[in-house]
């Protein structure tokens, strides 16, 4: 995936994180970070797709992440449930993004920016989300021939 896409998703971490602990208004946090930021490295389109859609679409994100956690929503580590849900948003709503390039960006967000060990708890969670949300994709990467053995 490309830096810029990347980078965007690293901004829209931490401003979903402001969003969910400090309820602070969306366009708000996105003035506030691109001023900080101005365009450097960054795809701003993603960015803005990322921190408008997640707010629009929480209610679909949360309910699919309830289904493959045991705990509350809003019992996951904020940083972790940011992470989760620009994750999920991206399964459910960037099909031409790769299943393994979102689980991918997930760990190392979850690294960046989470709890010592996160990252296992991100990948767990949003591997069985791709099995389940694009149950096609994985199938299919699961029948590709690998290459050769030695």
């Amino acid at each position: 995936m490309s830096r810029s896409k990347t980078r965007a998703r690293q901004l829209a971490v931490q401003a979903i994180y402001q969003w969910q602990v400090a309820g602070t208004e969306i366009t708000d946090i996105k003035k506030q970070f691109l001023d900080e930021q101005g365009n450097k490295r960054l795809d701003v389109d993603y960015f803005s797709d990322l921190l408008f859609g997640v707010p629009e679409k929480l209610a679909q994100l949360d309910s699919c992440l309830a289904e493959m956690t045991d705990r509350g929503i809003e019992e996951i580590d904020p940083v972790e449930r940011a992470v989760l849900r620009i994750g999920t948003y991206e399964l459910l709503h960037h099909p031409e993004i790769p299943y393994r390039v979102v689980i991918n960006e997930g760990v190392e967000l979850a690294k960046l920016f989470g709890a010592e060990q996160g990252h296992r708890f991100i990948n767990g969670i949003l591997d069985k989300l791709a099995g389940r949300l694009r149950a096609d994709e994985v199938a299919q990467r699961m029948a590709a021939p690998r290459g050769p053995k030695a």
